[in-house]
This record gives C-alpha cells, structure tokens and sequence, in this order.
C-alpha cells in the first residue's frame, strides 16, 4: 500500500486536495488488484446502543487496515486522535495517516497499531513507518 501510495505522490506532488488523492490511490489499488472498500461508514457505539451517525474512513482494505488521507501542513494530534479512534470504533488493529501535502511522501506517513489485550482496555501504540 506505501508503494502504491508513493507512486501517486510521485505522480501528483503535493498541494492537491484530499479526494484526489484518495481517487488516485484507489485507482492504483484496483490496478494493483487490491481489494479495498472507499468512504466505509462505521458506526459509533454509545451507551450500548449503535449509532450510524459515525464517521466514515477514507480507505478500508479487509480485514484490519484503514488508511486516511490529509492533504495539511503538518499532521498534528487531532489528525492522530481521529485516526486512533477510527481503529478502535471499527476494531480494525492497523492505520496508515497518510499527508500528501509534503514534499516526500515518506516525511508525511505515519502508522499505528491497536494493540488489544483481553485483560484490560485497548490500548495504542504508534509506530515509525521507517
């Protein structure tokens, strides 16, 4: 997916909006014959009771992956947060945040794990994409 994610960066450079390049990068994951689900809506749970007035993810590749897209300045803790909770609304255990807006993609990627144990509360951790 960060190939494929680079190769549209490449093409496209920064400074496009964010649709573009989700259109772009699902484009390059048909072509790649990777399946994947686009603007996924999950739902949000509270007090027991499920709410479809959730959120929707950018990109979906089953079964546990969501990458989401920024075009910004920077990626700040909000941007983090929304993706985090993101991964724990829909129980998938890895993100891609993904800001197209930088002049290496690589410099605009961040990944993170949802790493769930069965004696406690989920807990985050985010990793160095490398």
């Amino acid at each position: 997916m960060i190939g494929l994610a680079i190769d549209v960066h490449r093409q496209l450079g920064p400074g496009l909006l964010e649709s573009i390049y989700e259109e772009c990068l699902c484009f390059e994951l048909a072509q790649a014959g990777i399946p994947f689900h686009r603007q996924v809506a999950i739902p949000v749970v509270y007090r027991e009771t499920r709410l479809e007035a959730g959120f929707r993810a950018d990109i979906l590749i089953p079964p546990s992956l969501i990458l989401e897209i920024k075009s910004v300045d920077a990626i700040t803790r909000v941007h983090e947060a929304q993706l985090l909770t993101y991964l724990r609304m829909s129980g998938c255990e890895v993100g891609l945040l993904l800001n197209f807006n930088v002049l290496r993609l690589k410099d605009g990627l961040r990944r993170y794990v949802l790493s769930r144990r069965a004696d406690s509360l989920p807990a985050t951790r985010p990793r160095s994409s490398g």
